[in-house]
């Protein structure tokens, strides 16, 4: 709706006061009434009026004087003001200027003077509020912190400030961009989740999935991330959408990094631990039962759980001394998963593991270092124990060259269905994809988005989809092998 302009009429006289109003009544503004100088000031302020209708001669506190106070607050100063007078005297038109009056009408009104007067100020004052708003709308948006977009139905870019140019790799002037927002960020960015930029540009306002755009790690660069959020527009505005542009990569590395030393200490110290824990109670209980030979087997059982606990504390204490996990260039030998996905499973207790398809990529290296490999999987295992209703999965694991710069490593378990909606969350950040969703399976929700994470930041992708032909679920990574090229396409 269409903002009415407000009028202040400032006169001591009430038939005045009336005589303009009903000039003004067909006029579609918003009539506001002071009768003398200290009123007129305290309205105004409390208004912010398009315009003061000001008679000169007031008791008290005459025009001139209010003009002048007008003129000298910090927000009012630039409000028009036209002086209402019966006095043709120059030296009282000179007084008025000088007072900072932009216009007068002079007693008795000529009515159509007085409309058209009125209508024309207003609607220049409109025009220079809505301009000193977009100009610092403009110096906002150009110093912020975030990019920000402004795209037409068509996804076509209208405005980009420097910070989304900077991103999106834009000549730095104000020049026109050539293409659709998507096609500009394909060159360099990854679309993740895919699902969630599937019904792109709406936004999906019951799962409220995030949208990022992920440029991969290189040799010489670790991966950069940028959150997309497509800001909901007040009716009336003249573009179709405001993109942000938001740079978290600190906070994904970050929130990474204490996932990953979380889920490292719990699998590395919990298996030591059960075993010395487990001797020293079986001592404990039952030392004068036992002989010689059976306390020597405890306790060297003991003694091999502490050496095991010693070692995991300096693999610890090494991963403090160089916290990054996925360090470009690394890269990860599948001749090794086999021996790793057996000590992944031995250490979760998961017994039937068959792996597939190795012999025909064995030489093949991914970009994803060793040790996100070793906690990505781990992650995976440990769902296929977790959510399995006896908590014994059969666990098959097949590997495969998807094509000429990708493998392919799937993971299948013979668990739980899952629902539709189940598998297009199971990658956001703190959903709990137990069945019943009682909230009594363990753990905060992060475990699959962070193995997604490290997945996209080196230019893979993730998938999870039921088993066909029985129960169960299928996790599918797709890591680019090390010197081939990756693909930006959605």
């Amino acid at each position: 709706m269409k903002q009415r302009s407000t009028v202040l009429i400032v006169d001591d006289q009430p038939m005045m006061r009336e005589t303009i109003a009903m000039m003004l009544a067909k006029q579609a503004y918003r009539l506001e009434f002071a009768e003398n100088g200290e009123e007129a000031l305290k309205k105004a302020a409390q208004l912010i009026p398009d315009l003061v209708l000001l008679d000169i001669m007031m008791p008290g506190m005459d025009g001139f004087e209010v003009c002048r106070r007008l003129r000298a607050h910090p927000i009012l100063a630039h409000v028009p003001i036209i002086m209402v007078t019966a006095l043709t005297d120059r030296d009282y038109w000179l007084q008025g200027i000088d007072a900072g009056a932009d216009d007068f009408v002079f007693k008795p009104f000529d009515t159509a003077e007085l409309r058209t007067r009125v209508r024309n100020i207003t609607t220049l004052n409109r025009y220079r509020r809505l301009l000193v708003e977009r100009l610092k709308f403009e110096w906002v948006i150009r110093h912020a912190d975030d990019g920000y977009l402004m795209l037409d139905d068509t996804s076509r870019i209208l405005y980009a400030n420097p910070l989304a140019r900077h991103y999106l790799g834009l000549p730095a002037d104000d020049k026109p961009v050539a293409g659709t927002f998507l096609e500009l960020a394909q060159h360099q960015y990854h679309f993740e989740p895919r699902e969630a930029w599937a019904d792109w540009p709406t936004q999906d306002a019951k799962n409220n999935r995030p949208r990022y755009l992920v440029r991969p790690e290189t040799a010489t660069a670790k991966s950069f991330w940028l959150e997309i959020s497509n800001l909901k527009l007040p009716p009336g505005a003249d573009v179709a959408h405001v993109i942000r542009l938001r740079d978290v990569t600190e906070k994904k590395v970050l929130q990474r990094d204490i996932w990953r030393f979380q889920s490292m200490i719990f699998h590395k110290l919990r298996t030591p631990l059960t075993v010395i824990l487990g001797s020293l109670e079986l001592l404990s209980q039952h030392a004068h039962q036992l002989s010689a030979d059976r306390v020597a087997e405890i306790t060297g059982r003991a003694l091999v759980g502490v050496q095991r606990l010693h070692a995991e504390v300096e693999d610890v204490l090494q991963y403090l001394k160089t916290p990054d996990v996925a360090r470009p260039g690394e890269g990860f030998s599948l001749a090794e998963l086999d021996s790793l996905v057996k000590k992944i499973s031995a250490d979760l207790g998961i017994h039937s593991v068959e792996l597939a398809g190795l012999e025909k990529v064995a030489s093949a290296r991914v970009k994803l270092s060793a040790r996100a490999m070793e906690t990505a999987l781990t992650e995976i295992l440990e769902n296929s124990k977790k959510f399995h209703p006896q908590h014994t999965p059969v666990v098959q694991v097949f590997v495969y060259r998807l094509n000429e710069d990708d493998v392919a490593i799937w993971l299948g378990d013979n668990g739980l269905t899952l629902s539709p909606e189940q598998l297009t969350q199971v990658w956001t950040p703190y959903y709990q994809g137990e069945k019943q969703f009682t909230g009594e399976v363990a753990g905060m929700g992060l475990g699959l988005p962070m193995v997604a994470s490290l997945v996209w930041s080196v230019g893979g992708s993730t998938r999870m989809y039921n088993r066909t032909g029985g129960s169960g679920v299928v996790v599918e990574l797709v890591l680019p092998m090390q010197n081939s090229a990756v693909s930006t396409q959605m």
